[in-house]
């Protein structure tokens, strides 16, 4: 039996056992594996059948992503297949590490109302949230990667509209890519 342990910050562990233990009852139900919380100390232990160890490791990601700041309808998106979570340390990303500059380069990222953030999964695809010293991205492989390459712009001081120009420019990339791979490569006859 797979078995694969995770801690989250405590102030978290409410929002993952949810009310009544339904959150945590409705990982454990989707992904086919049993959640235990130890709510005292943040630490969950997440384990499932042989026969399928992706849905301990989907439970993991899930239970990571509510640990980030993720509400748990916006980490159930981990469920589907080719999505996974991504975490940018914005202290290791900056070398920051006093809480006013850290204070600063999340609200940078984060933007004024949120427009940043908003504009960043808009642009990307990903989900995103900035919990602690941390930016969490929910997404498929090619939006996490785009996202991850904006947010890390950010954190080094890159313009806002240059980091929306470089996503609108990868997105439309990544269409035109996408709808040329579509067809077998061939053109057909008038």
């Amino acid at each position: 039996m797979p078995v694969v342990y995770a801690r989250i910050p405590e102030d978290r562990v409410g929002v993952l056992i949810g009310p009544a233990g339904r959150t945590r009852r409705a990982v454990a139900e989707a992904t086919h594996t049993t959640v235990e919380v130890d709510a005292e100390e943040g630490e969950v232990t997440v384990s499932g059948p042989d026969t399928d160890p992706i849905s301990v490791l989907k439970a993991r990601d899930i239970v990571l992503a509510i640990g980030r700041g993720f509400s748990p309808a916006r980490a159930m998106r981990l469920l589907k297949d080719n999505t996974f979570l991504g975490i940018v340390d914005i202290k290791l990303a900056t070398g920051h590490r006093e809480k006013a500059a850290l204070r600063r380069i999340r609200a940078r990222v984060i933007g004024t109302a949120g427009r940043a953030r908003a504009r960043i999964e808009e642009l990307s695809g990903c989900s995103m949230s900035v919990y602690g010293s941390t930016v969490a991205l929910i997404g498929e492989e090619d939006q996490l990667e785009r996202a991850t390459r904006a947010v890390e712009l950010l954190l080094r001081g890159s313009e806002h509209a240059t980091v929306f120009h470089l996503l609108a420019r990868l997105r439309r990339d990544a269409a035109v890519e996408e709808a040329t791979s579509d067809g077998d490569g061939s053109a057909e006859p008038d």
